[in-house]
């Protein structure tokens, strides 16, 4: 229900901004529309892989490593495990939660996959040596990767009460 009130959020808020863009009568409209579809095709053949990548890959994950490392019952020790396995997941969302999506069907545990997602938000390995080191100051990332290191157990905690 939660996920169909968001889908329809964004689609009013799309519309109204495509009333807008229409209402500047400058082009604006035509050239979003010109945009979205180049990013749509884009990503189109990137989701169309990573979801049937995800569908092969949930079938070939061994489910009892799977349920031994990150499985519901595996802990402080598979929080980590999925915290530093999500640190070092190169890739874009395709990837992430692809594999992220994989190991829940395997049997992967809500907080394990909510600490994987999280610490590869954060703390994507690639992103942080291509992008963050060469553009800030080192002191400014190894604060940010310091003050970030315990988000992705708070919110796995976080999951857990929830649930």
């Amino acid at each position: 229900m939660i996920l169909l009130l968001l889908t329809a959020s964004l689609y009013v808020v799309v519309a109204a901004l495509m009333v807008v863009a229409v209402r500047r009568k400058d082009g604006t409209a035509r050239k979003a529309i010109e945009f979205t579809a180049k990013d749509f095709l884009h990503l189109l053949p990137r989701l169309v892989l990573g979801v049937i990548g995800a569908g092969y890959l949930a079938r070939i994950l061994p489910q009892d490593v799977v349920l031994a490392l990150i499985g519901p019952d595996s802990g402080i020790r598979g929080l980590l495990a999925a915290s530093v396995a999500g640190a070092l997941t190169p890739g874009g969302p395709v990837v992430g939660f692809a594999l992220g999506s994989a190991a829940l069907k395997s049997g992967a545990g809500y907080a394990q996959i909510t600490a994987f997602v999280t610490a590869w938000s954060l703390f994507a390995l690639n992103r942080t040596l291509i992008w963050e080191l060469p553009m800030m100051p080192s002191w400014f990332v190894r604060l940010r990767i310091l003050v970030s290191l315990p988000v992705p157990l708070i919110v796995a905690a976080l999951v857990m009460l929830a649930a």
